[in-house]
Formats: structure tokens, sequence, C-alpha cells
């Protein structure tokens, strides 16, 4: 029943966030062969017109209830390429729901099975056969999306420099039976930071190396996934990091009105948006400057509104001034 009411709320409320926003002119298309893929997850490419000489790759991981066309045609990151010159891979959750397994001690555990070892090949793929600087590898995702986001960075840190997770939950916090966790979606699993740190240590047994940055973004009214796992989430990282959970710097306003950054250390930092629900807007220019792509800063959010596409895709945060430029 809760399973059932997550999806059909999911379908109503970031379908009305990802509005069409694609007019990326490169090449999107299914990659089949590429590894170990034990629950058949799909691969999509993005490739731009001018790939850079080594090019970084993102994977932009879908929410529940939608499918990599949806966000290849809903969020920014393939028109950006078209820009800049990396490579996008849209993984495709194989759920009959569009749901991701954030659950199972497979998909938590590093080269364990689950969907998050499919997408582990993919990126692995990816630096073998089209040039990947294997250095720079990110990974950012929304709701079911964000989610794998956190297990991908804690089962696989080897493979990814950050990560960025929009309306997620903590890694682990779903670990169970079952695809839909009550408990933690209802904010209601909360551990001490040593017990949250533990888990995405045990995802990669004996693991001693670099740990990806992570970034996470949360609404203050998130009706879906309760903002409690927001704070349960910065208990993780903050100790996985070997950081103070207390901020050192408050950025008021960015990188939108009523919305609030945090910054722990350069490798974690989190951003708050009073009251806003679940339909998250994506601040695509701000998460590809979080994984240096694009130096920083060199475009505002407001000054982003001024680019056609963008404009259309987030008139609801974008001033009216923009529009006489325009049309």
């Amino acid at each position: 029943m809760f399973k059932s009411l997550w999806r059909s709320l999911l379908v109503g409320t970031l379908a009305f966030a990802l509005q069409e926003a694609n007019a990326a002119s490169g090449t999107y298309e299914q990659v089949h062969d590429f590894g170990p893929n034990p629950t058949n997850v799909g691969m999509f490419l993005y490739r731009p017109p001018v790939v850079a000489v080594s090019p970084p790759l993102v994977v932009a991981i879908h929410y529940c209830t939608g499918t990599a066309q949806a966000f290849f045609s809903g969020t920014e990151y393939a028109n950006l390429a078209d820009r800049y010159g990396y490579i996008v891979i849209f993984p495709e959750a194989p759920d009959s729901g569009g749901c991701w397994d954030v659950h199972t001690d497979a998909t938590l555990t590093h080269d364990g099975g689950g969907d998050s070892l499919g997408i582990a090949s993919m990126i692995r793929h990816a630096i073998a056969n089209y040039s990947v600087d294997s250095n720079r590898v990110f990974v950012t995702g929304l709701s079911s999306g964000a989610m794998m986001t956190n297990v991908l960075a804690g089962a696989y840190p080897d493979l990814f420099q950050a990560g960025a997770a929009y309306a997620g939950v903590p890694y682990g916090c779903y670990a169970g039976p079952d695809m839909w966790n009550s408990a933690c979606a209802t904010g209601n699993v909360n551990k001490l930071g040593q017990q949250w740190g533990d888990l995405v240590r045990n995802g990669y047994p004996g693991y001693q190396g670099p740990r990806p940055k992570m970034q996470l973004w949360h609404g203050t009214e998130d009706e879906i996934i309760d903002y409690n796992n927001f704070k349960e989430g910065i208990k993780q990282w903050t100790n996985v990091f070997d950081i103070s959970p207390t901020r050192t710097t408050a950025q008021y306003n960015s990188p939108l009105p009523g919305w609030t950054r945090s910054i722990y250390s350069q490798k974690f930092e989190t951003i708050s948006a009073i009251g806003v629900p679940h339909d998250i807007k994506l601040q695509e220019i701000q998460v590809l400057e979080w994984f240096e792509i694009i130096a920083t800063p060199e475009i505002s959010a407001y000054d982003a509104c001024a680019i056609p596409e963008v404009f259309i895709s987030s008139s609801q945060v974008c001033p009216n001034f923009y529009l006489p430029s325009l049309f």
C-alpha cells in the first residue's frame, strides 16, 4: 500500500518538477553488453557533438517512476554537455515501477550485485571504450536516484570523485527485504554518526582510498522523503570524512532565495531549501561547479536564466526581467 501510494505521488510531483528541457544536439543511444549486470539495468549514453579530450563522465540517475529518457529530456545535463564536452550516462532502473534497488545486501556491497553493480559496469565500460578520464567521474540523482547516488558513493568510492544527491536518504537507510522502506522514508530511522559511517565503510570492506566529496540537497517540506533524512545524511557523511557535524560556513539565499548552503569542509556541503516539497528544482550548473567541470563561480543561478532552455525549464525561479531578452 505504502509503495503504491509513494509511486502515485511521485508521478505527479516529479513529472511537474522535470518539464521538457532538452535541446541537446549530440548522440543519445542505448548501449548493450557493457559488463556484469545481474539485474539488467539499462545503459543510455549521451555524447555531445564535440567531446572533450579525456572527457569527464556524469552519471545522472532518474527518480522512482522515471526513465532514462525522462531524465535526459527533463534535465539540463545533456544540454550542458554540448557546451562543456563531457559524456553523460543515464541509467534506467529494471524495476517495473522505475525505482532503484537501494535495499539489498548485494547492491549495498562493492561488486556484490544488484543495480549498483550494473551502473559500476557502465562506468568501467565508458572508461575503457570512450576515453573517459577515470579521475573525473561523477554521480547525481533525484529521489530514488539520489538514494542510488549515496549507494554508489558508499559502495564504489574508487569509481567517483564527487556526488550530488537531491531528496534522498542516507546510505543503508532503506536496507531490508522490500523496495519501499516506510520507516526510512518517513524519517523514523535515526542513528549515531558512527553507526551511519560504519554502514558506508562496510559497503567496501578494507577500502582505504579516497572518498568522493558529497553534496546533499533537500526541501524542508518534502512530503515523500522526510527532511529528517537530510539531517541523518549529514551525520553519515561528516563521520565518513571525519569532520565536525557542525558547519563551518553558512551562505544564505544560495543558490536561490530561501535556500541555505552549509559548508562543512572542501569534501562536504549541503543545501537546505526552505518551504520546498519533494519536487525540488535541480540546479544543474551548481552541480557541475561542485564537480569542477565548470569553474566556480562561472555563472550564477539567476544568470543561468538568461540561457533560453534553462529559463523555459526553470521559469518558476527565474525573474521576469529576463523575458524580453529571450523572446
